[in-house]
């Protein structure tokens, strides 16, 4: 029996459904429409892409973009005023600085200049230390866009064994804090990890975000697990054409797993969704307008 597919693509049209429409009663009922500031330095091909694709689902939702495209050669303290600017500006509800960064600039320095209640990335130290503590938080987007897909299919998390691979500050850490608030059992793994196999056999849930092109195989599957696949690794195929794949071998993985994420279209379609949820959610607070129950 092969997996159940999580279809992201179709979760996530149906949750930027939701966001247009209360996008539609925030905007009718208080006179004031969501927007979010997206900063791209550089012409990092694949940056522009994901830029033009939140752009375009920014219009869709009925939220106002405000992008700044800005050249490669800009300074840190340009780059900062800019920041500055941005917080001032009651329109500008969310603000994305699209990493990575050129190497003049200092990313960790814009993330901390980012007003926190506008950090719609997640990435600022007070949204992480509230998520750490439990307290609502902006939490980043692909982590957000994981439990949702993982909520698709399971209606409590409670008890379950779930293992992360990957430690990164933009999922493997935030998805950790979401798995434990959702009272799983939570094993963070990485490079250090000793049999990592073993490990992630043991998992009903298993979330995996670490780079490497079809990394995780079939024997390290618990038959039945569901499978969350972050990757997104651009490969040369057999035939020598480019694809992409994600850090689980899928073709083995599905015939093992009880559901699992194929990329693409699985936790990609998610993150540009939970973007726009964060801007409705931080624009309502900054506004004093009751938020979204989505």
């Amino acid at each position: 029996m092969t997996a159940t597919i999580i279809d992201g693509k179709t979760i996530a049209a149906e949750l930027r459904g939701k966001i247009t429409a209360d996008v539609a009663r925030v905007t009718q009922a208080h006179g004031h429409v969501p927007g979010i500031a997206v900063v791209l330095v550089g012409e990092d091909p694949a940056s522009s892409v994901y830029v033009r694709t939140k752009a375009k689902a920014v219009a869709e939702a009925g939220m106002r973009a405000f992008d700044y495209k800005l050249p490669a050669t800009t300074s840190e303290a340009d780059l900062l005023a800019l920041i500055a600017k941005l917080n001032a500006d009651d329109n500008v509800n969310g603000i994305l600085v699209q990493l990575p960064l050129p190497p003049q600039i200092d990313a960790h320095k814009i993330i901390f200049a980012i007003d926190a209640a506008k950090d719609v990335d997640g990435f600022h130290p007070i949204n992480v230390g509230r998520l750490a503590s439990g307290l609502p938080a902006l939490v980043p987007c692909t982590p957000l866009g994981c439990l949702r897909l993982v909520k698709s299919v399971h209606s409590t998390l409670a008890g379950m064994e779930a293992v992360v691979v990957g430690r990164s500050n933009t999922v493997g850490k935030p998805v950790t804090q979401l798995l434990l608030k959702e009272n799983a059992t939570v094993t963070v793994t990485h490079s250090k990890t000793r049999d990592l196999p073993a490990v992630c056999r043991r998992a009903d849930l298993l979330i995996v975000a670490i780079g490497k092109p079809e990394l995780v195989r079939a024997d390290w599957i618990k038959p039945g697990a569901t499978v969350i696949d972050v990757g997104i690794n651009r490969v040369t195929g057999d035939d020598g054409k480019p694809r992409i794949v994600g850090d689980v071998a899928f073709e083995e993985a599905v015939q093992v797993a009880g559901a699992i994420t194929p990329v693409p279209g699985g936790v990609g379609p998610m993150t540009i969704a939970c973007l726009l949820l964060n801007t409705l959610r931080a624009g309502c607070v900054q506004k004093g307008i009751l938020g979204p129950k989505i």
